[in-house]
């Protein structure tokens, strides 16, 4: 200190008060959490979030934040916010019916948060433990609980219990408020009687709900089997459309192909006809080239004895006639020469029509060839295919008459004998297939050989419905073959036709199938 300097005391003073003061104010600094309050009593609170109460009494409230506590005149305590669970139960009370119930509920409760409900908890519980506040809390719960019971049916708590639950809550909220307290959740948790009061409630709803399922169920099997039969039917009908479809395209098929052949044979008509009149055409052109080179030669002709005329008229000049002669013998000559090329032209035009008479007339013959000559191989070839079909049919039935007539009775009776045990299977098929089969019996024991005689019945018939179907009687046939065998073995003769020393039997018995039991099948 001796080493300081005298111009440094008071700064170090003030720094030194400074730091002190600041010390002090860090110490005196209160800080308040989220979830409580600061109570500040004494003087000099101030105006701002002060409680006054009747009597004039001030009390500093701060939420959050901090606030310097001025020492010696202020003192500074702390008040919880949390909430606070309670478990609010009834011991037996009576109900407005006379039907004595408990019940169980939760509440949660907590402090307000207003500077009037702050002052009012901390007036009552400052200083209290917290089982305290909530001990008394749920007195007043409890109590109100009761009363609202007294005053509500079960039916009511039962049915409606959120009503029930807010009915206690605004009622309890009002002396809650009273002590600073708000409800933040009230839940009746269970409503329970020792008597069976409640059960006996449930048991109509839970028949009703019963019935309605039995009865939902049974209309769901009943939609389940109308909504497949409806998809079978679709289906059936899918497949019928599909099998008509099938069928049009397969006609159409044929019409086209028919159509085809149609027009290849109208084509190959057409072309015959073609080469016909082309080849009359080229007849035609043959015929003109003809008739002009004919021309040419008859004109080479003309020419030609026009020149002998003039050779022979000058011969003559010069040696037998006078110019008066030659003179009148010219004209003479050109008259005739004139008349001579007049009777050619109409020679040649006279030729020339009757060559186009001709050739038309001879296109008109081949093309009447041509069609006739089609439609009489259209024809041949339907008849052949008639007479064929005709020769095949009557080829059958004689090879079938000599068969017959050869075989003799003997054999048709053998081969219609042969047709009996397959068409008592046919007839027995439909009872095989039986699943389940029940035989009724009537008292005589019967009952059980019916179903094996029902078949028997059945073939019993089979003789005449041959005779309907073919005109073939069996009974006649059998008597007819016996009678014979039977006269040459009276007479002691043998005939070459007899049947052998052990005939098998023409018609077995037909029976019932092997797997029908008499009883249930």
């Amino acid at each position: 200190m001796d080493n300081i300097p005298d111009f440094l005391y008071i700064p170090i003073i003030v720094v030194a008060v400074l730091l002190v003061l600041g010390i002090a104010f860090w110490a005196r600094y209160k800080t308040v959490a989220p979830d409580e309050a600061m109570i500040v009593t004494g003087s000099f609170l101030g105006s701002k979030n002060v409680s006054i109460d009747d009597s004039g009494r001030r009390i500093k409230i701060v939420r959050g934040g901090g606030a310097f506590i001025l020492p010696i005149f202020q003192q500074a305590q702390f008040l919880s916010l949390l909430s606070h669970k309670l478990d609010v139960t009834t011991p037996e009370v009576y109900t407005e019916q006379g039907v004595p119930v408990m019940t169980d509920a939760v509440a949660i409760i907590k402090i307000g948060g207003s500077v009037e409900d702050i002052a009012t908890a901390a007036e009552q519980f400052m200083g209290k433990p917290t089982e305290a506040l909530k001990g008394e809390a749920q007195e007043v719960l409890e109590g109100h609980l009761r009363a609202i019971l007294g005053m509500m049916t079960v039916e009511e708590m039962y049915r409606n219990r959120d009503k029930f639950a807010q009915e206690v809550q605004s009622v309890a909220a009002r002396d809650l408020k009273k002590m600073g307290l708000q409800i933040v959740s009230f839940t009746i948790k269970d409503v329970r009687d020792k008597h069976g009061y409640l059960e006996a409630l449930g048991k109509p709803r839970i028949a009703a709900v019963k019935r309605d399922a039995d009865i939902a169920e049974a209309q769901a099997i009943r939609d389940s089997r109308i909504q497949k039969a409806a998809a079978e039917e679709e289906g059936q009908k899918a497949e019928l459309l599909r099998d008509t479809n099938i069928a049009e395209a397969t006609k159409a098929k044929e019409l086209k192909v028919a159509s085809f052949k149609k027009e290849q044979d109208q084509a190959k008509a057409e072309a015959d006809q073609a080469y016909s009149i082309q080849e009359a055409r080229s007849k035609q052109s043959v015929v003109e080239e003809q008739m002009k080179v004919e021309l040419v030669r008859k004109e080479r002709e003309i020419d030609l004895e026009a020149k002998e005329i003039l050779r022979r008229e000058k011969q003559y000049d010069a040696e037998v006639k006078k110019k008066a002669d030659a003179d009148r013998y010219a004209v003479e000559q050109a008259a005739e020469a004139d008349k001579a090329r007049k009777m050619n032209e109409a020679d040649a035009l006279k030729y020339k029509i009757e060559a186009e008479a001709k050739a038309n007339a001879e296109q008109k013959r081949l093309s009447g060839l041509a069609e006739a000559e089609a439609e009489r191989a259209k024809g041949t070839a339907e008849a052949e295919v008639i007479r064929l079909r005709g020769l095949a049919e009557a080829e059958a039935k004689e090879k079938l008459a000599q068969a017959f007539e050869s075989f003799g009775e003997a054999a048709v009776l053998d081969i219609v004998a042969k047709m009996l045990p397959e068409l008592a299977g046919k007839v027995a098929e439909p009872i095989s297939s039986i699943d389940k089969l029940t035989v009724v019996d009537t008292g005589h024991g019967e009952g059980a050989a019916r179903v094996s005689n029902y078949v028997t019945s059945l073939m019993a018939t089979a003789p005449e419905m041959l005779k309907s179907v073919s005109g073939l009687d069996i009974s006649k046939l059998v008597q007819g073959l016996t009678n014979r065998s039977a006269s040459p073995a009276a007479s002691g003769v043998v005939s070459p036709a007899a049947p052998a020393a052990n005939p098998k039997p023409a018609i077995e018995p037909a029976s019932a199938p092997a797997d029908l039991p008499p009883g249930n099948a």
